[in-house]
């Protein structure tokens, strides 16, 4: 990961002076980078880390750098893991320019070093992103997300990015196609238990709770201990429930009122429920590889990813 550091502030260079201050400050304030850490250790358990290896983290790092700079635009979120965001800093159409640098930047890594097998795979996954999203918004509207629908939209939204992260290591690692295809579906059941356990964080769910209890809640997000509870609520209560989303969302009583009868209905019991059942299956895919140093620590890095506090 040090090694790491250094490529991708390569990556990220830029001889116009305010971009190069703009990546620098992003640098600087990384997160907790798992999503490379996915791809090196899928390279690991596949074969080996190879220089492919290190373009495929950079180009899952700008482009998902760049769609946090843009999500922070649309949200109007004026802070990022605790740090000022880029918008609220240089202004909206900065950070919209700033995104489009870094996804260019990761386009012309993959280009440059004839590495089209990941970018078709990391370009799918921003394909796959920006759909989820957007199912997103327009039931949200409605307010009508039924669990099958909500699957897609975390497989897309969050999934997929996972996915493609342990896909492009092995694919860097030059595995099989039948290990590629088993590391994808391996990140697809590790994205969907992360967001599951992110979607309940919105509920109390944890000891150090990242975000405030009701967000998703206020913007009208419709995930799975809710859309569980709507499903066995009688018509009334399902009436009521849905009106304080739609109408009262920024009510502290009524968040808690709502919090408290998805608790009350077992809808946080069930997304436990279905959270361990997608670790299961990340595990047991997992577990068909041969043993190493690198697989205990991706089965360490799942179990973090889902056990986490924030």
């Amino acid at each position: 990961m040090l090694e790491f550091e250094t490529y991708f502030r390569k990556a990220m260079k830029s001889n116009n002076g305010i971009l190069d201050k703009i990546t620098h400050y992003i640098i600087k304030r990384k997160g907790k980078q798992m999503r490379p850490m996915f791809v090196f250790l899928s390279s690991k358990v596949c074969g080996g880390v190879t220089t492919s290896t290190y373009n495929a983290a950079s180009l899952i790092e700008l482009l998902h750098t760049a769609t946090l700079v843009h999500d922070d635009v649309v949200d109007d979120a004026q802070t990022r893991r605790g740090f000022f965001s880029i918008n609220a800093l240089w202004k909206n159409k900065i950070a919209v320019l700033v995104g489009d640098y870094l996804l260019s930047r990761g386009l012309l890594l993959s280009v440059d070093n004839k590495e089209f097998d990941l970018l078709r795979i990391v370009s799918t996954a921003v394909k796959e992103m920006s759909e989820g999203e957007l199912l997103q918004q327009e039931k949200s509207r409605l307010l009508n997300i039924t669990e099958e629908v909500y699957y897609k939209i975390i497989t897309q939204k969050t999934a997929s990015l996972i996915a493609s992260c342990c896909e492009s290591g092995a694919a860097a690692a030059k595995a099989s196609e039948e290990d590629i295809k088993k590391m994808h579906d391996f990140g697809i059941n590790v994205g969907m238990a992360f967001q599951i356990k992110d979607d309940l964080f919105d509920y109390g769910y944890g000891k150090d709770i990242g975000k405030p209890v009701g967000i998703d809640i206020q913007e009208k997000k419709m995930t799975l201990p809710l859309i569980y509870t709507l499903s066995k609520s009688d018509r009334s209560t399902k009436k009521h429930l849905v009106n304080i989303v739609k109408n009262h969302n920024t009510n502290s009583a009524k968040v808690k009122e709502l919090v408290k009868a998805v608790v009350e209905a077992g809808g946080i019991d069930y997304a436990v429920i279905k959270m361990e059942y997608f670790r299961k299956n990340a595990l047991d895919i997992l577990a068909t590889f041969p043993n190493s140093e690198a697989k205990t620590a991706l089965e360490k890095l799942v179990h973090y990813t889902i056990d986490r506090d924030k």
